[in-house]
């Protein structure tokens, strides 16, 4: 069926409905170019390893801050676009809020005009 995804769970086959996502990162500006992809690719890389998939990436570059967080005044930002079971997201949020290099995240669901236009 599209739109569902499959995943082995404590010995259930769960159906999980597959979603549109967007995720904003501000990363640290302390790494350079390889860090930043670095980072990109550990969130890519999670989202196929439970069945997602990204469909766009979008670096926004090194910007100011409006408001200082962990002692820094800029923060690279990053955009990726990509389809997650709904249950993986919370998982996906967990690791984005230990990780160290990651300042601030947003995940949210895109406007659904937004879609519409991007599909067509």
């Amino acid at each position: 069926m599209p739109g569902l995804h499959y995943r082995h769970e404590e010995r259930f086959l769960v159906a999980q409905r597959m979603r549109e996502y967007e995720l904003v990162m501000v990363l640290s500006p302390e790494g350079d170019e390889q860090a930043v992809e670095v980072a990109v690719q550990r969130v890519a890389d999670f989202i196929a390893g439970v069945g997602g998939a990204v469909s766009e990436q979008e670096s926004w570059g090194v910007r100011r801050l409006a408001y200082p967080i962990k002692n820094f005044q800029e923060g690279s930002y990053v955009l990726t676009r990509f389809q997650l079971g709904v249950g993986d997201v919370g998982e996906l949020d967990r690791i984005l809020k230990a990780s160290e290099d990651v300042l601030r995240h947003l995940i949210t669901l895109p406007d659904k005009t937004e879609l519409a236009e991007r599909k067509s």
